[in-house]
């Protein structure tokens, strides 16, 4: 059995199959004893009674909603605020200094984060630019976030935290500045949530809804989960949507060595990569 008793083997390779049609990802087995725990919830909210039945359920059904819950419970939404708080520090005192330098004729810079899940770094990034008000004054800094799940995206919008989400990452100062605490948890105040555009979204499918070329793009762990052949699309894809002169932001335990030759890592910057042929489109 790949899992545990509630369901075949053929079950849980139609789940994984399901899995890597909607979203490009796969689960490694380390996680594919996870599968049972985390459909409990959306079998008992269909009135399903083990894998099995779920997997029959979803080839006889025309409901989108099954379908949705149950590539939505697979994913894994771990995010947190500043999440490995020295890349922010980075990106604040260096990444942005250039691409100020670079954008200074259009004033504009494109944020993208790719895999935004509950909505955490986009906010963090908002933050950081809300924070520098006068320095940012007469530019237009669109922030955009996008993740193939729709209930992260729902949550993302509403802003909303719990005690253990809140404290992970963020300062106290920031906090109190950037949220009230309500009955449902921490909101995120409507000034720091209009800063963000967040929307559903497969990146390996669909374009990014940028205004323009996105001059940094966040995508942290969440190519661990593609095999090869859709990692070396996925980074296709973001090379695509990223403006000449740029800055990806990948996980800790991430790398572009030996991935894609789409990217190569950043002088200015340890830890962020940027495009491999900016230096052609410089000279062009």
């Amino acid at each position: 059995m790949m899992g545990g008793g509630g369901g075949s083997d053929s079950a849980y390779r139609v789940l994984m199959a399901v899995l890597e049609s909607r979203t490009g990802q796969t689960l490694s087995p380390s996680r594919i004893w996870r599968i049972e725990m985390s459909l409990k919830p959306v079998m008992q909210r269909h009135g399903i009674a083990d894998l099995d039945a779920l997997v029959a359920a979803l080839v006889t059904s025309t409901s989108r909603q099954l379908l949705d819950d149950t590539v939505d419970a697979m994913l894994n939404n771990e995010t947190f605020f500043y999440r490995e708080h020295s890349v922010f520090d980075d990106i604040a005192a260096t990444a942005l200094d250039h691409l100020r330098t670079i954008n200074a004729a259009s004033r504009r810079i494109t944020i993208w984060h790719c895999g935004v899940s509950t909505g955490q770094e986009a906010y963090s990034m908002a933050m950081l630019f809300a924070e520098q008000e006068a320095r940012w004054a007469g530019w237009t800094i669109q922030i955009v976030g996008t993740d193939v799940s729709y209930h992260a995206i729902s949550r993302a919008r509403a802003g909303i935290y719990s005690q253990f989400e809140i404290q992970r990452g963020l300062p106290v100062q920031r906090m109190v500045r950037w949220f009230d605490q309500t009955g449902a948890g921490w909101l995120a105040k409507a000034d720091l949530r209009r800063r963000v555009d967040f929307s559903v979204q497969n990146m390996l499918v669909d374009r990014p809804p940028l205004g323009g070329a996105a001059d940094l793009i966040f995508c942290r762990n969440l190519l661990l989960y593609f095999a090869k052949p859709m990692r070396e699309k996925a980074f296709a894809r973001l090379r695509a949507a990223a403006a000449p002169q740029s800055f990806l932001v990948l996980g800790a335990g991430e790398t572009v060595l030996g991935q894609t030759d789409q990217f190569v890592a950043s002088p200015r910057l340890r830890g962020l990569y940027e495009p491999a042929d900016q230096k052609v489109r410089r000279a062009a």
